[in-house]
């Protein structure tokens, strides 16, 4: 094997670069980290895997492999891998159609969806779809996150206040939810509103510390020393002891189009979160994220994570923030982390047979009210609203729709609006500024000069088929407007890239311009659209020479001539009319 093949593959294990240069003083940092995370994870996971309506343990399966998984592949040093609340509400709500109520078919599409997952995330690595990915704008990020938060929270009320719940999207169970409340638990509920209670008040004076599983082990107690189950107080009941079985899942349960709309979802929701989170902590700590190898990371915690019978899993990034908080220096941390869950489910299990099911609720709600950001809506109806508008798009699909539809609408809802941007384009009509040699946008600077006889446009943007009519427009408009005109300067200087239609715009403005008998010239071009220009004939309607020039530069000398039409050594008219 060549040496560039070999740090190639080096390159795709970044543990063999990671593990090179660790430190033995880390050590201690991430032992603390792992089992401080897994401190977290264990209630967590008990919650989300309830949310998925999957039994307790296999959230610690998906927190115990997928962190494994990761550390393999992954190429973040603080990212922890586990169940997270969108992608459980997603499960949720997809899978129970899919199983038809069998709920041995339920655990094995879940796992199935995992196993897909890692499918999907391997084919996007190999076609670097990564920047597929980043088309979904942050606008989108958090309206999505913003609605998944409010259903995940009405997907919790029933539990809180001990009724059956109920329902299909927000309004739905909001609806239901109403429906019920004369039948409230109210022992369940006071359970549920003191552990949520004691949850945010931990939040906000012991960050960092393991508030979640004291108040787990305290509502254990409770509830074993007053006999809780036998007053009505749903709880979680035994969790099987051991080790997951490792096996392949089943194959052939769904066909492929039942499958991939669910795989497809929680890939796009598991990679932006994760990455978005990766990046923070990246920037924090001074080192490069591959966001490519994330694919690879992902789709390894995914794998494992289907041989282990769990369901798919994802970077968060509040499990992260208390990764990183409590020192993590590399992935080490998720393998303590999953050695801590291990022996948890080998030697622990029986201790949460007690455990209050709101007490899972309250857990829930607690993780994801924060995702509702009402400042940052506030923020865009100020500052875009078209922004707001992007944001309340996926925040109502989410509510209307659910986390799946809603996810895969937000996605649409970004490559819409891009494009929505890119069609129309700034044109800035130029102006000179006094007493020097320099344009701008007459409509945003006060004071520029106008020119006379001349009008001098300069697109903001590439020259694309989806902007090039708009473009067209604006400037004959600008001609309806103006009179005596005797050249038309087209400034490329701030247009990175034209296709065809652009060219083609060019061509038509250069006709329509002839036709009336003014002058067209095109200057500030950069090299490759220079080629393309002269590909498609614009050099034998326009003076190629002035394509490198300035505005300053072709205007400075128009000002020799004042006929279009006469002689004009510089070339600045030379428009073959």
């Amino acid at each position: 094997m060549s040496s560039g093949r070999k740090w190639r593959w080096i390159f795709l294990f970044p543990p063999a670069t990671w593990l090179a240069h660790y430190h033995r003083a880390w050590l201690r940092s991430d032992v603390i980290a792992g089992i401080t995370l897994a401190a977290y994870a264990l209630p967590v996971s008990l919650a989300y895997a309830t949310l998925a309506g999957l039994p307790p343990q296999i959230g610690m399966y998906g927190y115990m492999l997928g962190g494994i998984g990761y550390a393999l592949l992954g190429s973040s040093r603080q990212l922890a891998v586990g169940p997270t609340s969108a992608i459980s509400l997603m499960i949720a709500a997809t899978v129970g159609a899919l199983a038809g109520g069998d709920a041995a078919k339920y655990a094995q599409i879940a796992s199935l969806a995992a196993c897909a997952v890692a499918l999907l995330c391997l084919i996007a690595w190999l076609f670097k779809l990564s920047v597929l990915v980043r088309l979904v704008s942050d606008s989108i990020l958090v309206g999505f996150k913003a609605g998944a938060g409010l259903t995940i929270m009405m997907s919790q009320l029933p539990s809180l206040f001990g009724v059956a719940g109920g329902g299909h999207n927000f309004f739905d169970r909001a609806i239901k939810l109403a429906g019920q409340l004369g039948g409230i638990n109210w022992l369940v509920l006071a359970i549920g509103s003191i552990a949520l209670l004691l949850l945010l008040v931990g939040e906000r004076r012991l960050p960092g510390r393991p508030v979640g599983l004291t108040i787990v082990a305290l509502s254990i107690v409770v509830a074993t020393l007053l006999g809780l189950p036998s007053l009505g107080v749903p709880v979680t009941g035994k969790i099987p002891e051991g080790l997951p079985a490792i096996g392949l899942p089943s194959f052939g349960l769904l066909e492929p189009d039942e499958l991939f709309p669910l795989a497809a979802g929680c890939v796009l929701l598991a990679y932006i979160e994760g990455v978005s989170a990766a990046r923070s902590f990246a920037a924090k700590h001074g080192y490069a994220l591959d966001v490519r190898q994330e694919f690879l990371g992902l789709g390894a915690a995914n794998l494992i994570t289907a041989f282990g019978h769990g369901y798919p899993v994802a970077g968060g990034l509040s499990q992260s923030a208390v990764n990183d908080n409590a020192g993590a220096r590399t992935p080490l941390a998720l393998v303590i982390c999953s050695t801590t869950l291990a022996l948890c489910l080998l030697f622990f299990t029986g201790a949460l047979t007690n455990l209050p099911k709101t007490v899972l609720a309250a857990i829930v709600f607690a993780a994801v009210y924060r995702l509702v950001d009402i400042r940052a809506l506030l923020r865009m109806w100020q500052v875009s609203r078209i922004d707001f508008y992007a944001a309340a798009i996926a925040l109502v699909s989410v509510l209307l729709l659910g986390i799946l539809q809603g996810v895969l609408l937000a996605a649409i809802a970004s490559i819409v609006l891009l494009l929505a941007r890119a069609s129309r384009p700034n044109v800035a009509f130029l102006g000179r500024l006094p007493g020097t040699g320099r344009y701008s946008d007459g409509a945003r600077h006060e004071g520029v000069e106008p020119l006379v006889g001349i009008i001098a446009f300069r697109p903001e943007a590439s020259l694309l088929y989806i902007n090039a009519e708009t473009i067209l427009e604006t400037v004959s408009d600008a001609l309806l407007k103006s009179s005596d005109i005797r050249l038309v300067v087209c400034d490329l200087s701030a247009s990175p890239y034209i296709d065809l239609a652009g060219a083609r715009m060019l061509h038509d403005l250069h006709d329509k311009l002839a036709s009336v008998h003014i002058g067209f010239c095109i200057v500030g071009a950069h090299a490759q659209l220079r080629d393309l220009l002269r590909a498609e004939g614009l050099a034998e309607k326009t003076d190629s020479a002035t394509w490198l020039r300035s505005v300053d530069s072709v205007l400075g000398e128009s000002k020799q001539s004042s006929d279009p039409r006469s002689e004009d050594p510089a070339g600045v008219l030379a428009t073959r009319l």
